[in-house]
């Protein structure tokens, strides 16, 4: 099987009327008007971004599911995506794997794979995804002001806890490992609620650097500070098994959790609690915008915690 042969055996599929998908130069995706278009872009890399042994069928959900996740952080509607992949050789039962959780994951969002790339190199993955938003609504990382609560999507720090594990730096029980190995390997991207929250957010990101790193960029855009209060941190309670430092670092500055952090008026929280009920989603308010910069992390006896590290860094 040659590269053309791989395309059209695993990625040649059906594009909606009026769309000109895989097969041609570049692919055709009509616009609606009064919107604005969404695009993001992600690459992973075996062994920086996932293991070598990882399941193709949940790396291809994966892959796809981060760049749904930035679809989210900015109230898009995700339409459209490319798929660029680096193969070290064809492997027909890898490819068969990938393609199908691609497929799926692709059909659950409502997405087309309307074109990308193949080559032959170190096993890669890397999806620009596109998506629609009203004009003028967009979530920015931009629109924070001192006085606004911060939240978050979900329980954070299960991610995490499954590289350490995966790492040696924790042995985590058996039953608690396949818990936090799902969230690491099946993250779920929160467009519904990036949708809900347009009109409702002053700022949004998704969370895959760590809590504290990435609400910094919030604070850098916005020109502001963020207090989190640590007790209200949400995670897996089963994660108290972890050395004190351990657990603090895999829910504040561990990454991969791919949930939202937004800011929003203390006006809008009565508001934000019937649309997480709505959504059946437990939306946590963890803490304000300051004044001044940078984030600090607070105790539940007041005191600030310093943090070895606050989030990844591909160079560090």
């Amino acid at each position: 099987m040659n590269e053309f042969g791989l395309i059209a055996r695993y990625f040649d599929w059906p594009a909606p009327a009026g769309w000109l998908g895989v097969g041609d130069d570049a692919a055709l995706v009509p616009l609606t008007a009064d919107r604005e278009l969404a695009v993001s872009v992600d690459m992973m890399i075996e062994g920086r971004h996932f293991f070598a042994d990882a399941d193709p069928g949940c790396l291809a959900r994966k892959a796809l599911a981060v760049n749904l996740s930035d679809m989210a952080a900015m109230g898009a509607e995700p339409k459209w995506f490319t798929l660029s992949l680096a193969l070290p050789e064809i492997d027909v039962d890898w490819l068969g794997s990938f393609s199908l959780g691609l497929r799926e994951m692709a059909d659950e969002y409502g997405v087309v794979l309307v074109g990308g790339d193949t080559t032959r190199g170190p096993l890669a993955i890397s999806i620009q995804i596109a998506g629609e938003v009203p004009a003028g609504q967009a979530l920015l990382r931009s629109g924070g002001k001192p006085g606004d609560d911060v939240w978050v999507s979900g329980p954070l720090g299960a991610a995490a806890a499954a590289v350490m594990h995966r790492l040696g730096r924790v042995e985590l029980p058996p039953k608690l490992r396949g818990q936090c190995e799902i969230r690491l390997d099946l993250p779920v991207p929160r467009v519904q609620l990036g949708v809900r929250l347009r009109g409702l957010a002053s700022a949004a990101l998704d969370i895959s650097d760590g809590l504290v790193a990435d609400l910094g960029h919030i604070c850098e855009r916005s020109g502001c500070g963020a207090e989190i209060m640590l007790p209200e941190v949400p995670y897996p309670r089963e994660l108290d098994c972890l050395p004190e430092t351990l657990l603090e670092e895999a829910i504040l500055a561990g990454g991969d959790d791919y949930e939202l952090c937004f800011t929003a008026p203390a006006a809008s929280r009565s508001r934000i609690e019937a649309l997480g009920l709505d959504l059946g989603m437990a939306l946590a308010r963890i803490g304000s915008l300051t004044e001044g910069d940078g984030v600090r992390v607070c105790r539940e006896d007041g005191l600030r915690l310093e943090l070895a590290r606050a989030g990844f860094d591909h160079f560090s």
